[in-house]
């Protein structure tokens, strides 16, 4: 794993010791030359690592300000104005009167983490998988990948050499764990490799708050003149657990690589990824449309060599100016058919700003499950299968009008008319609930009960006559009444009463149009009138 500490922000990088496969990364290391945006960034903390570099001395010292409870306190603080005193939390007054020419500016925690995403989205470069690190570090799962650059001492200064030119200056280790890469990062000197297994000795001089404990621990350790990590590792775990708590045992494990740490990568790392990267840039519509062809002929090889399908694919253009500009498919079936899930990417290609140019094309596979192949009918009046004829219209409808718009109505448990629809995927397995046929229902139901004029007779009969959105209508036939109650158990009692009963009819106009409609309330009840609706319409 590497760790990457920004100063504006950290980079760490970490290698696991599970395998992945080497597909995830280009066969090729990054062309010189890109310049993704420059990401804003917040000073570092108060204190700081060894190592860390910058020529704050000869500048003004700098803090950002937040307010807190109404007081402006200092929320991060450069080199320089740590050197004179000033610290994270101090209320910005003091420390303006401690420090007279100290620059301050609001601190801006989203704008930060917006910046910082850039930058995770650049590390693709890099490592399939980044995560975020807080607001001012990233992790990169670099297993498998360092020999591209030529080592991973090779690769580390590649990647701080671009940040640093970048005005974005960075410390970087590289460990078995992320707990490590973090720790050697912020406080070991700069650009730490620790060889396979050997990071227990390059902890043990680093400060305890490299172990990344919470705020009481690290207060209470060094009154008990515990300063360093072998301090805490040559004691008994017995009594470091009773003393600190478990969260304290479990960051020790998590550096040492005797507990896993689980991390959300901004892109989840999948072995069905591929990568294309350009000696110039491109920038036309038929370029792009060409690159897409050609990565999707070669991420559906790989997937029908392994015999696997997938229904979600992510094309992401890498712009030189570091920002992306992804493109998403999706099918409703898992499939791996390169020109039909072109086809689907196509229409969205027109939407890609290429900026000065597009240097690398990274495309992804999610929900990628097994796939048999299927063997083509030999009848020829046999008629197309699912998946040569519904699918297709269904993905095309899907990928331009949205998930949500397209779906297909399952039954539920529930006699409630509202609780006994739900929506389902239009190709899902059908769902192991039926319609009763016995209480036949409307094809389509009104998303609310619509109030309607009715002419009936009291107490119990059909409507004679409604009225439906401005137009009168005749009832020539009626069937009915159902009877329906609330499901009292999801009700208090207070809300369970006559009043919320309904019966509802199926009634035929003149016309030959079926509407259901029902009656809420009983007659005779005297505590409510009964209010008739329309609720759905048949056929």
């Amino acid at each position: 794993m590497l760790s990457v500490w920004c100063l504006s922000w950290p980079i760490t990088t970490w290698r696991r010791n599970q395998p992945r496969p080497p597909q995830s990364a280009s066969p090729t290391a990054p062309p010189e030359g890109e310049q993704p945006t420059p990401p804003r960034s917040s000073p570092s903390g108060g204190g700081g690592p060894q190592g860390r570099r910058g020529t704050a001395a000869a500048q003004p010292p700098v803090a950002l300000v937040a307010t807190e409870g109404g007081t402006r306190r200092l929320a991060a603080v450069d080199d320089a104005a740590a050197a004179l005193g000033l610290h994270v939390g101090q209320k910005a007054a003091d420390a303006a009167a401690l420090v007279p020419d100290l620059l301050t500016a609001d601190h801006d925690p989203d704008g930060d983490r917006a910046a910082l995403e850039i930058l995770c989205d650049w590390c693709v470069r890099f490592s399939p998988a980044v995560a975020l690190d807080g607001l001012d570090g990233l992790f990169l799962d670099v297993e498998g990948v360092s020999h591209l650059w030529g080592g991973e001492a090779a690769m580390l200064d590649d990647l701080l050499a671009r940040l640093e030119r970048w005005g974005a200056p960075a410390r970087g280790a590289i460990a078995d764990t992320p707990g490590a890469a973090w720790a050697l990062a912020r406080y070991a000197p700069d650009r730490t490799i620790a060889p396979p297994g050997g990071q227990a000795p390059l902890l043990a001089p680093l400060p305890v708050a490299a172990l990344r404990l919470d705020e009481a621990a690290q207060a209470q350790l060094p009154r008990l003149g515990l300063f360093q990590v072998g301090q805490l590792l040559a004691l008994p775990r017995a009594q470091l657990a009773r003393r600190f708590g478990l969260s304290a045992m479990m960051r020790i494990d998590q550096a040492l690589g005797d507990a896993r740490e689980a991390l959300t990568f901004r892109r989840p790392a999948t072995p069905w990824f591929e990568r294309l990267a350009f000696f110039e840039p491109i920038s036309a519509l038929e370029d792009l449309e060409r690159v897409t062809r050609d990565i999707c002929a070669l991420l559906c090889d790989r997937l029908e060599a392994e015999g696997q399908g997938a229904r979600r694919f992510e094309l992401v253009f890498h712009r030189l100016d570091g920002r992306d500009q992804p493109v998403r498919a999706g099918l409703s079936r898992p499939g791996r058919d390169a020109a039909r899930i072109a086809r689907l990417l196509k229409p969205k290609l027109g939407e890609v700003d290429p900026g000065f140019g597009i240097e690398i094309v990274t495309l992804w596979a999610a929900d990628v499950e097994a796939l048999s192949t299927a063997q083509p009918s030999l009848d020829a009046d046999g008629g197309v299968s699912l998946e040569e004829g519904l699918a297709p219209l269904v993905d095309r409808l899907v990928n331009r009008l949205g998930e949500d718009r397209v779906w297909r109505a399952d039954p539920h448990q529930s006699h409630v008319p509202e609780r006994s629809v739900v929506r389902q995927a239009p190709l899902d397995p059908p769902s192991e609930d039926a319609w009763d046929p016995d209480r036949p229902r409307p094809t389509r139901l009104l998303r609310r009960p619509e109030a309607i004029e009715v002419t009936a007779k009291l107490p119990d009969d059909p409507p004679v006559q409604f009225r439906w959105r401005g137009k009168s209508r005749r009832v020539r036939l009626a069937e009915g009444p159902e009877r329906i109650g609330q499901e009292w158990w999801r009700q208090a009692f207070d809300a369970i009463g006559p009043g919320k009963v309904r019966d509802y009819y199926r009634v035929e106009d003149e016309t030959g149009e079926r509407f259901w409609i029902f009656r809420a309330g009983l007659y005779g009840d005297g505590e409510t009138v009964p209010k008739w609706w329309l609720h759905g319409l048949f056929g």
